[in-house]
């Protein structure tokens, strides 16, 4: 059967179950069904429990082992479905209207979503060359969002508030992370890090990227006279950075309303990840998601009470 591309052909596509397994059965084990844990390949395959008996070991194990789908009880059909519909919504997409769309509870799809996300994560910095947008920005919750009552609470504790810090590569992707501070030293050490040295680094006039051009071209746009270039032929701008902020804040503010602290990575990840597949179709987005499945799990527990541990270890 051909690959889906649009998403009428998606929920015909993954409507039967059997399409499904055999489409996860794939993403596993590209090269044939192996055991997950002794790595033979003399197994049996139960038909009516679907699951692989390894002779040698003597262990059975699902489709799902190995996967986000571990220890998962939502049919294979609906996680395609909600990876379909996160990878391709422009502005993204709330847990409630994935509640509504799938026939789940809005508890399960709130935990559905973040491991949709989990899996978009790359884990990694990528080395960026040419001319490289740099820019920061603070993501918290508004008062006008916030009960009366929890709203006097914050203005007396002060509003929580995290930091982030983007790069973009000229025609390129972009890299977003959570930063401590906008310190000349934590600014530098990133872009160090991540540019290439002799590359275009353009910012704005933030005092903190002062020094850059011991190792850069720097060019600087001061917005606060007014400049969105700079430059003899306008070559530096931090426009693109800007775009990518415009469009973060209309999937913050316009869709999910709040981004808690400890969460917010997973929503950076998932904005990258579109927006770094912004020239691709739907059907390949879908499938650049789908192949990041195995090798990763994130459980409730890690992700209601995992960024509490440093208080209370388990």
């Amino acid at each position: 059967m051909e690959q889906p591309q649009t998403l009428q052909q998606a929920i015909k596509y993954f409507s039967d179950p059997e399409v499904c397994f055999e489409y996860a059965k794939n993403l596993n084990w590209p090269n044939g069904v192996e055991c997950p844990y002794c790595r033979n390949k003399e197994l049996s395959f139960i038909s009516t429990q679907q699951v692989w008996n390894c002779r040698p070991c003597g262990k059975r194990f699902s489709v799902r082992v190995g996967t986000i789908f571990e220890s998962s009880r939502l049919p294979l059909e609906t996680w395609f479905a909600a990876m379909w519909l996160i990878a391709n919504a422009k502005n993204g997409i709330s847990s409630c209207e994935i509640a509504r769309s799938l026939g789940v509870t809005q508890k399960t799809a709130w935990f559905l979503l973040h491991r949709i996300r989990y899996i978009m994560e790359t884990g990694s910095i990528a080395k960026m060359e040419g001319t490289v947008e740099v820019d920061e920005t603070v993501i918290g919750a508004k008062a006008k969002t916030m009960h009366a009552d929890k709203r006097q609470e914050k203005r007396e504790q002060g509003f929580p508030k995290s930091i982030v810090f983007g790069l973009k590569e000229r025609g390129g992707n972009v890299q977003t992370m959570i930063i401590g501070d906008a310190s000349k030293e934590t600014l530098h050490g990133i872009i160090n890090y991540v540019v290439e040295e002799g590359s275009t680094v353009c910012t704005d006039s933030w005092k903190s990227y002062q020094g850059l051009s011991e190792r850069y071209e720097h060019g600087i746009v001061d917005h606060k006279k007014g400049q969105y270039t700079s430059g003899d032929n306008g070559e530096y701008s931090t426009n693109g950075m800007e775009n990518y902020w415009s469009i973060l804040d209309r999937c913050y503010h316009g869709t999910y309303v709040q981004l808690s602290g400890w969460h917010l990575h997973r929503y950076l990840a998932e904005e990258d990840f579109r927006y770094n597949s912004r020239t691709e179709k739907d059907g390949d987005r879908f499938r650049r998601v789908a192949s990041q499945i195995v090798g990763k799990r994130l459980t409730y527990d890690q992700l209601t009470t995992g960024h509490l541990q440093h208080i209370a270890p388990k």
